[in-house]
């Protein structure tokens, strides 16, 4: 500051015109900026306390000239925290700049003869502390904001891996900006070892494809939820890459975040199944995992093949179970399987389409015998007939 600074009658002077200066100040802001006139009334009130105060800490600090202002706390103190989440940085500079302009137009009246240029340079030289305590201000809430929004974002993912079906999921998952209804799928697999930050590589490459994601690191599983498109397999590819060595399973889409605890067991027990395959692709659906699911104790997925698998081909009688069985027993040789039949070739291929219509499953394709062998020898031991007599 200057040699000339303003004297104690004008600061006593400026002192009492604070109030009078703020309310001019808001009313300037209501007459140039348009986003202004549309605040709550509470907001508003908020802006006159902050430039009430900026006006009173202008006064201690040309009193006490050495002394570095406090103005994170002195000024933007006076409003609570809501307004920092509400009012963006650009909107608050121009705030800032009406209420220095209103100072500055009435330096005239409040400084005493002959100060007016002392108490105009103040002004000046305090504004540029506003201005760089309000990008302190900013910067500090942007870090606590990113920090919650890490901790509750890491509770909506233990939520969906611990099987939680909770309504209050979506509700969470929100304030972190997800909007998404469906569909939405988990995606899991190993964590990279040589990424430095991992969230925010995956959420790059989820937001390349203009989906949206949450992330979770448990021990050391990556898990996933995307969602925000409507065809979330290339998504999945994509982010796919960003996981460590080993295994990565997508599980089955769900209509919202609210049923997305269901992807999520279904893709866990298919990381742990996925031993099994070597040659999984990556990703991998739980889906196709089924058998080796099953295999491996996941009562899920024993379910699925009853009802998805034995129980259709039961339900048909037995000419297409039949076919199943003699095709599995003959590795997939259609022709010995219509020889062990008394059929024709095209009989059975026939069968085979139908038993394909109700499961989704080729007998002569390697992935789909094996499923289809698993799920019906686990029929049989679950106490159905028997199927291999």
């Amino acid at each position: 500051m200057s040699a000339a600074r303003p004297s104690e009658a004008t600061l006593r002077r400026l002192e009492r015109a604070s109030g009078a200066l703020a309310t001019q100040a808001v009313a300037r802001m209501d007459d140039t900026l348009p986003w202004f006139r549309s605040m709550p009334a509470d907001q508003r009130s908020w802006v006159t306390l902050v430039a009430q105060a900026g006006i009173a800490s202008l006064v201690d600090w040309c009193r006490h000239p050495g002394r570095p202002p406090r103005l994170t706390g002195e000024v933007f103190g006076a409003a609570p925290r809501d307004l920092v989440r509400t009012v963006p940085l650009k909107q608050t500079v121009d705030l800032i700049k009406v209420t220095v302009e209103v100072v500055e137009d009435r330096v005239a009246h409040v400084a005493e003869p002959g100060e007016a240029e002392a108490l105009r340079l103040a002004v000046l030289q305090y504004s540029r502390e506003v201005a760089f305590a309000t990008a302190h201000v900013y910067a500090s809430y942007a870090e606590s904001r990113g920090a919650w929004d890490a901790r509750l974002e890491a509770l909506v993912v233990d939520a969906l891996v611990r099987g939680e079906r909770t309504e209050e999921l979506p509700g969470r998952a929100a304030a972190l900006g997800w909007a998404t209804t469906a569909p939405v799928l988990v995606l899991v697999g190993h964590t990279a070892p040589d990424v430095d930050d991992l969230h925010t590589a995956v959420r790059r490459a989820a937001r390349t494809l203009r989906a949206e994601v949450l992330v979770g690191v448990h021990a050391e599983q990556l898990v996933v939820v995307l969602g925000g498109v409507p065809d979330l397999v290339p998504v999945a590819e994509r982010v796919s890459r960003e996981f460590g060595p080993g295994p990565v399973v997508s599980g089955p889409a769900v209509d919202s975040l609210a049923q997305a605890a269901d992807s999520a067991a279904a893709a866990l027990a298919g990381l742990r199944a996925a031993v099994a395959w070597p040659g999984a692709p990556r990703p991998v659906p739980a889906d196709d995992l089924m058998a080796e699911r099953a295999l491996d104790g996941d009562p899920l997925a024993r379910t699925a093949l009853a009802e998805r698998v034995a129980g259709p081909l039961q339900a048909t009688g037995g000419d297409v179970l039949d076919t199943v069985r003699a095709v599995l027993g003959s590795g997939g040789n259609l022709e010995a399987s219509a020889r062990a039949l008394f059929v024709h070739p095209n009989t059975v291929r026939y069968r085979l389409k139908r038993a394909t219509e109700l499961t989704g499953l080729s007998a002569t394709d390697p992935r789909g015998a094996w499923t289809l062998q698993v799920a019906l020898a686990l029929s049989a031991l679950d106490g159905g007939r028997s199927l291999w007599a």
